[in-house]
């Protein structure tokens, strides 16, 4: 009988706030009943999530995770028109469109072959544009939901894009006015920044570039900000470097609808270099939406804001200037006849004095934000009533802070310099540094988390942090008996007890000299623990109960206190030691790669045990005492018997050192000879201990895996990893049986090694190209495709079957209808067209195309066939248009060169004519009876009131509110 396993899958992530893979999103409090409610929303990303935290409660309210995908986030970008909809961009390429009211996918696209690096949303938010490190821009239509066309120009990964859609502008010409619209005739442009220190400004229009830049002069281009009003942008690169750039805005507008636009133009205008107070190379340039200053940051521990003064500020500083270089002139010189030369200069520079004047004047270092950890991504709060500056700040460390900063006009004073202070920040829910151990309570209800400078004991039913305590470097810890109790081994050499109840440190002692705890493990009797360290020595200790004198009183009070009892030398740095559970035996690894094993009682040597060939990192006993399994650096997992010492098996395990090993209480047999083990290369495993298979491969950690622990009653067990994250994972009621999972890694295997083998290499003559097609090959377009090519071949026999019985009926009436494919008379008798249409119609149109190219050329007349009786049927006209177009473009040539493919073009053409001009129709007729029932309305007195000072007002209240005065027309 072929034996079968229960499953682990995914149940629970916690012990996150924010990865330092991506950039944060800022999203202000919805209004309720006219009021705004809370500070505001930070969405940032978890690893494979994104989460949405209330940065004044510290609470989470909602997390975006689709099933299907494992890869990080990598970018996150809100929609400027519906504030519910973002775009997320993940490591393997692919973009997912979510809305945050219901947390759910609402398109996915894939386009880029890696991590997406950038991501923009036009003005009228049905555009979105896609960088990445493939070093393409990929421009994505959200109503079609289809790639429009691939970018290529840049020669390293993208960092910066921003479309830029100038506004309609009126060109006075003579007498006439002539009105340049731009959104309908024209699809504005874009701006990119790369790697490569270029930035590039695209015509979408025509789909190529119209200007190019080297944006530094010192390498590589990291961040573009760019202006609210579009008047210019700031790009920065390595060595503290920002170069300022003015943009032609009306130019832009006005040339969007000339045709013989001149070479000589340049709408990108370097307007100087300024010097950022750090050395380390930048990440973003964030703009304030409404006000004029913008922050810039690296990966430091600090974040500069500057800003951009107003137009009389500028000229003051010029007079200042011009004002020292008269007094410098007149103390040099003296003479009357050159003071009156220099003033005459001095009158004329007078004249035209902000477009000349320098632009280290018009831009100034604001203020400089310390943070507690190192930035990764920032973003301006922007919140109803308040008027100061709000910095939202996301750390590497695992931390969200949000910083008030005083703004130029609430200064009392000019020698004042602007403060800033700590409002908010979500730390509470995880740890600053990577855990290093895990300990589950004996009721499995809580969980105790160690890492260097912190334990916090979590709630693993609700996942919130119940305790958090600030310890050392932290490398080991276990709950005492009764759960009341957590003790805590640090690299410092000290064992720490923590009161679990009263949040108190209740004694610390230095056990092992300085030298680091690398192991405890509380006896099986729960009357004692044996600490194992750097020093070479094992150390029992038992727990007594001592009244202590309580100060300045004669009264006592009972304290837990850690007494050694025995002591255990060894010849080399314990790393790991296990009691097994009869507590008969102790094992204990060395750094010289052995394991010995002694006996509890009399502490003599029982085995040695050899085989490794790097030092064992971690081990475990089995819960009948008779297995010992261990693992080491040298990715091996060696499983020995208890009993005289021999190596049952050594299994290669993973493919970097193995962290973890720990043995399963009860399995079905109930001996509990099952395991998992955890390594640094983000796997862990689970195996039969005696069969010596591997049950189950799980995946889910984006870094190396630290910790492991399982839960007293086996049914779970929890993992902490580089990423920060803390994951549960549960025993389910689905069955494994190791031939199959065998297959399904093989599968998996064969169809990721398939997509990157289909991915057509680009002709010599594509690969220069600007432009090209938004097309990636996956699983799910390949299966598309044969679902397709199966419907025609199916749909093609259906015809010929009944072609041929309608032929014989003409000559004899009364023949029985002939015998069709089950598929068809399972759905209902339904005709062969419209199968083939129900099949097309179930794929997204985002994978539509590559879908199609999937399709050998033997296979287009077919699909002609059908796409003619699709137009003879007036039967989903828009996407029979489509599939047709875009068979015609792929398949041009072959098709223009086939006499049978252009007879069935010309049936085509003349059919879907006929079809449009129908529909044409109809939309006409639907136009014209709307505006007969409009006039009806108006006749009927209803009347439209438009307050014509409304707009006015509001024009003028936002000015009022908020001047926008960003680059003070220097350019």
């Amino acid at each position: 009988m072929v034996k079968s396993y229960l499953k682990f899958e995914p149940s629970k992530s916690f012990g996150l706030v924010a990865t330092g893979t991506s950039n944060l999103v800022w999203s202000p409090s919805k209004e309720k009943a006219g009021k705004a409610t809370g500070a505001g929303h930070a969405i940032v990303a978890a690893n494979e999530e994104v989460l949405t935290w209330d940065i004044k409660k510290g609470e989470l309210l909602s997390r975006w995770r689709d099933e299907n995908c494992k890869a990080q986030v990598t970018a996150i970008c809100q929609s400027k028109t519906d504030p519910d909809v973002y775009a997320i961009g993940y490591e393997d390429g692919s973009i997912r469109l979510w809305d945050s009211t219901i947390a759910t996918v609402v398109v996915s696209f894939n386009g880029h072959k890696s991590a997406i690096t950038v991501l923009a949303f036009d003005k009228a938010g049905v555009r979105l544009a896609s960088g990445a490190k493939d070093t393409d821009v990929i421009v994505w239509d959200l109503i079609a939901e289809v790639g429009q066309y691939k970018l290529r120009g840049h020669k390293d990964q993208v960092t910066g894009l921003r479309f830029v859609e100038p506004d309609a502008q009126v060109l006075e010409e003579g007498d006439e006015q002539a009105m340049v619209v731009d959104g309908d005739a024209a699809e504005g442009f874009l701006l990119t920044t790369g790697k490569d220190a270029l930035i590039k400004l695209w015509d979408l229009t025509s789909r190529h570039c119209i200007e190019t830049h080297l944006a530094q002069t010192n390498g590589e281009c990291w961040a573009l900000g760019v202006s609210p009003d579009l008047s210019g942008c700031v790009t920065a690169g390595n060595d503290g470097e920002m170069r300022v750039w003015a943009l032609d805005v009306a130019s832009l507008a006005s040339s969007a609808q000339r045709v013989d636009l001149s070479q000589a133009v340049n709408f990108l205008h370097d307007r100087g270099t300024l010097h950022r107070q750090s050395k380390e190379k930048a990440i973003e340039v964030i703009f304030h939406p409404r006000r004029d200053y913008f922050a810039v940051h690296g990966v430091e521990k600090n974040v500069e804001i500057w800003r951009i003064r107003t137009e009389s500020e500028v000229k003051k500083s010029l007079a200042r200037k011009r004002r020292r270089r008269r007094e410098k002139l007149a103390a040099t010189k003296g003479k009357k006849a050159d003071w009156d030369v220099n003033m005459d200069d001095v009158e004329e520079e007078k004249a035209d004095d902000i477009s000349k004047a320098d632009i280290s004047d018009v831009f100034v270092q604001h203020v400089i934000v310390r943070t507690t950890g190192k930035v990764r991504s920032v973003a301006w709060a922007t919140s109803q009533g308040v008027k100061d500056l709000q910095l939202l700040v996301g750390a590497t460390n695992n931390l969200l802070e949000l910083y008030t900063v005083v703004g130029k006009d609430k200064l009392k004073s000019k020698t004042d310099t602007p403060d800033y202070n700590k409002a908010l920040a979500v730390e509470l829910p995880g740890h600053r540094t990577d855990v290093r151990a895990l300990s589950i309570s004996s009721d499995d209800k809580m969980l105790a988390s160690a890492a260097n400078g912190s334990l916090k004991i979590w709630n693993i039913k609700t996942q919130t942090c119940i305790r958090t305590f600030d310890c050392g470097y932290a490398v080991c810890c276990a709950f005492l008996p009764g759960d009341k109790v957590v003790v805590v081994g640090t690299k410092d050499g000290e064992l720490q007890l923590y009161d679990v109840a009263s949040a108190a440190l209740l004694e610390s002692v230095n056990a092992h000299e300085g030298s680091a705890v690398w192991s405890l493990q509380v006896h099986p009797d729960g009357k004692s623990v044996v600490s194992g360290g750097a020093d070479k020595t094992a150390k029992f200790w038992d727990f007594k109960i001592v009244q202590e004198v309580v100060l300045g009183t004669t009264r006592t009070t009972p304290k837990l206190k850690l007494v050694q009892s025995r002591i255990l030398k060894v010849t080399d740095d314990i790393l790991s030691l296990r009691f097994s559970p009869d507590a008969k035996l102790l094992a204990v690894a060395l750094l010289d790669s052995t394991v010995k094993v002694f006996f509890t009682d009399s502490l003599k040597l029982y085995l040695n045990l050899y085989g490794h060939k790097l030092p064992v990192l971690s081990m475990d006993i089995s819960y009948d005492s008779k297995l010992i399994i261990t693992s080491s650096a040298d990715k091996n997992i060696r499983i020995w018997g208890l009993d005289f010492g021999d190596c049952h098996k050594a299994l290669f395990g993973h493919q970097d050192s193995i962290l973890q090993v720990a043995f399963v209480p009860h399995n079905s047999e109930g001996n509990g000879h099952h395991f998992f083990s955890a390594g640094k290369d983000r796997v862990i495993k689970y195996w039969d201990g005696d069969k010596f298979e591997q049950i189950q491969r799980i995946d889910g950690h984006h870094g190396e895996i630290w910790a492991l622990a399982v839960s007293h009653s086996g049914t779970f067990f929890v993992s902490a990893s580089h990423d920060k994250s803390i994951r549960v994972w549960q025993e389910t009621d689905e069955q494994i049986f190791l031939e199959e999972e065998r297959e399904k890694e093989i599968e998996e295997l064969y169809e990721s090694t398939l997509t990157t083998s289909l991915e057509q290499d680009p002709d010599a003559e594509d690969e220069n190209r600007e432009v090209g097609a938004a097309s990636k090959q996956t699983v799910e377009t390949l299966m598309a495709g044969e679902r397709i090519s199966e419907a025609l071949e199916l749909g093609m026999v259906d015809l010929n079957v009944v072609r041929e019985w309608e032929e014989a009926k003409l000559s004899n009436p009364n023949l029985a209808p002939p015998q069709r494919n089950l598929v068809f008379v399972a759905l209902g008798n339904i005709t062969a067209e419209a199968y083939v249409m129900s099949v097309l119609q179930k794929i997204k149109a985002s994978a539509l195309h590559d879908a199609l190219l999937v399709l050998p050329f033997a296979s287009v007349p077919m699909l002609f066939t059908f796409l003619n009786l699709f137009a003879m049927r007036s039967m989903n006209i828009p996407l029979t248009c489509r599939i047709l177009f875009f068979m015609l473009k792929t398949h041009h040539r072959q098709i223009v060169s086939s006499k049978t493919m252009r007879a069935m073009l010309d049936g085509i053409r003349v059919n879907l004519r006929q079809a449009l001009r129908r529909q044409k129709d109809e939309m006409g007729y639907n136009i014209a009876a709307l505006k007969v029932v409009g006039m009806q309305l108006q006749e009927k007195s209803v009347k439209d009131y438009v307050d014509e000072k409304w707009d006015e007002e509001e024009e003028g209240s936002g000015s009022r509110a908020v001047k926008k005065r960003a680059f003070v027309h220097v350019s």
